[in-house]
């Protein structure tokens, strides 16, 4: 009888570890040097723009949005503002006026016929007392008087008017006048005084015989809020 073999069968080798191989992430290409400075560059620029904005957003956002909840405005507030457009506008002796010239300052004006009676001539009168009544700042406000018709203007109105070099008077038809200011409802186009922008937005309309403290108020408030960004003359 054949012997029994009682060794264990043969076993497959063991099986090789397999071996764990790191392989690099590939490396992202630089980047393009050019390219780069062009983004560095118009990232300088906005943030250039954002500065030189931020006086004027800034003023007007204190001055509309950042009030004392007592502090209230005499005169109304023109919201939206109204954008000055291309007038057709002459001078006195009939030759033609641009009304782009008048941006660049604050502009306080009248509206009224040639012939200018009695309140008109008052409004002129306010007009006048307000701009000196604001002191050192008084120069970076100008005077308009937006005259409505073809009429002659008095010879002594015209000459007190020659005198005060602050006061600009230009010819606009009223009908062109009335696409740009508006009055109060109830009143005329010639009731008021209108405050303007050094930009050339309409933004406030006085009251019918203002009250000349406070409305100069309003001014003073107004010239303060812009003082960062605007200076007398163009």
């Amino acid at each position: 009888m054949s012997g029994f073999n009682s060794s264990a069968p043969d076993l497959p080798a063991a099986a090789e570890p397999l071996g764990l191989t790191v392989h690099a992430a590939p490396r992202l290409p630089a980047l393009d040097e050019p390219a780069r400075r062009t983004r560095l560059g118009r990232l300088k620029m906005l943030l250039v723009l954002l500065v030189c904005a931020a006086p004027v957003i800034g003023s007007y956002l204190a001055y509309y949005l950042v009030r004392p909840p007592a502090r209230s405005n005499y005169a109304t507030l023109i919201e939206p503002t109204r954008t000055l457009p291309a007038l057709p506008a002459r001078t006195l002796d009939g030759s033609a006026a641009d009304v782009r010239a008048l941006r660049g300052q604050w502009l306080l004006v009248v509206v009224g016929p040639a012939d200018c009676g009695g309140d008109c001539e008052r409004r002129l009168y306010l007009q006048r007392q307000l701009r000196e009544m604001l002191g050192r700042d008084r120069d970076r406000l100008d005077k308009v008087w937006f005259v409505t018709d073809d009429g002659e203007v008095p010879a002594a109105l015209r000459t007190a008017l020659g005198a005060d070099p602050a006061l600009q008077v230009l010819r606009v038809p009223a009908d062109a006048l009335a696409a740009w200011l508006a009055p109060a409802p109830g009143q005329a186009l010639e009731d008021h005084l209108y405050v303007v922008d050094p930009m050339g937005e309409w933004m406030m309309r006085a009251p019918v015989k203002a009250d000349p403290a406070r409305l100069k108020r309003d001014l003073e408030r107004l010239l303060r809020a812009s003082a960062s960004w605007d200076r007398a003359g163009r």
